[in-house]
């Protein structure tokens, strides 16, 4: 059986808590064993790179120094990390290295919870079959990205609340590699409630699943 870590906690505005245990259900369906646990503690565990999955709901929290390498470590060697808005792209603001993983981190969501459209541009990609572009309301991220992200979807800014980044295309998903592991984002889910919009949960469940199957060494 596949196996994936959740660990939750950070600003509760997130609600993380409740994120946690909604992408637990969605990876138990798939035939996951899930384990749930508050803090970073768990990411100290040896046994991290025996597991299929990491998913951090976490947002503006810290990190210690042996959590982060044991997490690294786990990842190069092929374990999957995954997850959604700030809970994985603002999880640790100050270790850059996990930053270096994930792609990418969050910077500003200009106008706050706004309306905005989401460009789906691999409609090919398994994550994004059967999706097209589709309008949504949350906050639209601005992010600063790593070239090498392999981008499923995007979004454009009006410049109604920010002028200078008028037109600026910025990814909303994205998938990576990093040594052997598989790494996935998608910015939306600032509200547990976006769990009920389709296209959000599909493609964070189809990535997740995408992330737990990479390659180990």
């Amino acid at each position: 059986m596949r196996e994936a870590l959740i660990v939750w906690g950070g600003w509760s505005g997130h609600e993380p808590e409740r994120g946690a245990h909604i992408v637990a259900g969605m990876l138990a369906e798939e035939g996951f064993g899930v384990r749930v646990e508050e803090g970073t503690e768990a990411l100290a565990d040896p046994a991290l790179d025996v597991l299929s999955l990491i998913v951090p709901v976490h947002t503006m929290s810290t990190i210690e120094p042996e959590e982060l390498d044991n997490l690294c470590r786990a990842v190069e060697g092929g374990v999957g990390l995954g997850g959604y808005h700030g809970c994985l792209c603002d999880a640790f603001r100050a270790a850059t290295r996990y930053q270096f993983v994930c792609g990418g981190q969050f910077v500003a969501h200009p106008g706050g919870i706004i309306d905005y459209t989401v460009t789906v541009t691999a409609p090919d990609d398994p994550v994004m079959a059967g999706i097209g572009d589709f309008p949504y309301r949350s906050e639209q991220y601005y992010m600063h990205v790593d070239p090498s992200n392999e981008v499923l979807a995007t979004t454009t800014f009006t410049g109604e609340h920010a002028p200078w980044i008028d037109g600026v295309v910025m990814p909303v998903v994205w998938k990576r590699r990093h040594g052997s592991g598989r790494v996935f984002f998608s910015s939306l889910g600032h509200f547990v409630s976006e769990f009920d919009v389709p296209q959000m949960r599909t493609i964070l469940r189809r990535g997740l699943v995408w992330a737990a199957a990479g390659d180990r060494t």
